[in-house]
């Protein structure tokens, strides 16, 4: 069989897992975890990055295998049947409107070290991300995959240069060291987290892959690689140069190159905020499709526009976000709890296709599970009452997907066949 010469390949999928494993959170995070955790920092990303190694080598096995727009939700269903798979589905699509919003906060953050924004109309400069974000959707994923490339390619050649100057440059001592304990770098990692929610929304993507069997792994173990090394970067950077600019690796670039940090890093972070939340949008929008066909949200969302895009999806999903943002903006809702109440819901995803995966691949992956599982407890564990949100999701869609279930087999009972009304995957 011919594949197809259009799509994503591998270089372009590891630019775009990368650029939105970096996103909002790059310039940005390290200097959160350095502020809770001290020099434990440089110890909570690295524990991170190697624990996370297994969960995303079973993401990128269950994706190349099972390319399907619902992504994890899809795996959940192959392996618990179709009840767990929609829930997990519809926690995620619970989640995203939290997320993106969280993420637009973010990136405002660089909006206004750049134009220095007045505050009187930072909820309408939030508002007018989703008016770019709706156009970046219009045509689909693949339209934006290569710009996002070079977006990842101009954050790692920033990043080398301020390396290599590190090394050249002489910089005032660095602060002395502060003792840290296991549960300052515990939490300091379930903050981190937050940088590496995406791979997930790679498996979404997978039909969108050329040959997701040859490329989809490497494309995910490559970005989940080349981000772990950059946060551990941007850690050491901080700490070893110390800064009293508000955001703290606009005033590294200064130190070590001379100047225009506000404005280079201003950039590359304006540029990477836009495009995590382009991914999880258009992820969200494939997912909503995938259910609307499966009946489990309504047909009006099934109707696609020439580029194979439901803009009806689209726009309803921006609407809820422009919601989530108004209300943020109007109760001055913290931050911290629209990210920690995301980061739990992705540890129930997480955990469900590790446990999926128990089923789906062959032996020799079942070490991989087992640490993809522990990763997820720990992450549990330190997220601690955070993680009600999630399980309050949890708790509502299950019996309601239940219900749901149930009628349709009811209908399927009634007719006595399986007509063209309803798949036979709904009638099982």
């Amino acid at each position: 069989m011919q594949l197809p010469t259009s799509g994503i390949g591998c270089w372009q999928g590891a630019g775009l897992l990368t650029t939105t494993l970096l996103g909002t959170s790059v310039f940005i995070l390290p200097q959160l975890t350095i502020e809770l955790a001290g020099y434990g920092a440089l110890w909570a990303w690295a524990l991170l990055t190697l624990t996370i190694i297994p969960v995303a080598l079973v993401f990128a096995s269950l994706a190349s295998r099972f390319p399907h727009a619902a992504g994890p939700a899809y795996f959940v269903e192959k392996a618990f049947g179709s009840v767990a798979g929609r829930t997990i589905g519809i926690i995620f699509l619970c989640a995203v409107p939290l997320g993106a919003p969280a993420a637009i906060i973010m990136t405002y953050q660089f909006i206004d070290a750049l134009f220095m924004v007045p505050g009187s109309i930072t909820i309408a400069v939030q508002l007018a991300c989703l008016v770019l974000l709706y156009g970046l959707n219009f045509r689909g994923i693949h339209i934006s995959a290569t710009l996002q490339l070079i977006l990842t390619f101009s954050i790692m050649v920033v990043l080398i240069l301020m390396m290599v100057a590190r090394g050249l440059v002489d910089v005032p001592a660095s602060p002395e060291k502060t003792v840290v304990s296991s549960s300052m770098i515990l939490k300091a990692a379930g903050l981190a987290f937050w940088s590496f929610l995406g791979m997930e929304a790679m498996s979404h993507l997978a039909g969108d892959f050329r040959n997701p069997e040859k490329d989809l792994k490497p494309a995910i173990m490559i970005g989940v690689t080349i981000v772990g090394c950059i946060y551990l970067a941007c850690t050491w950077l901080i700490l070893s140069i110390p800064v009293t600019a508000p955001l703290a690796m606009a005033g590294v670039f200064d130190q070590l190159l001379g100047g225009l940090g506000s404005p280079i890093i201003g950039t590359l972070g304006l540029a990477g905020g836009i495009a995590t939340v382009n991914v999880y949008i258009a992820s969200l929008i494939r997912l909503t499709l995938s259910f609307s066909q499966e009946g489990v949200l309504p047909a009006w969302f099934s109707k696609q526009n020439r580029y194979g895009v439901s803009e009806r999806a689209l726009a309803t999903v921006l609407l809820i976000i422009a919601a989530i943002l108004i209300f943020t903006h109007c109760t001055d809702q913290d931050l911290e709890d629209l990210v920690s109440w995301v980061n739990g819901v992705f540890v129930i995803i997480y955990l469900a296709s590790m446990l999926a995966a128990f089923r789906l691949l062959p032996a020799k992956y079942h070490w991989m599970n087992l640490l993809g599982c522990l990763f997820c407890f720990m992450l549990a564990w330190g997220l601690g009452w955070k993680m009600a949100y999630a399980a309050g999701m949890l708790a509502t869609a299950s019996p309601l997907l239940w219900w749901q279930r149930q009628k349709q087999k009811s209908a399927c009972m009634d007719t006595g066949i399986i007509d063209h009304h309803y798949s036979v995957d709904k009638c099982k």
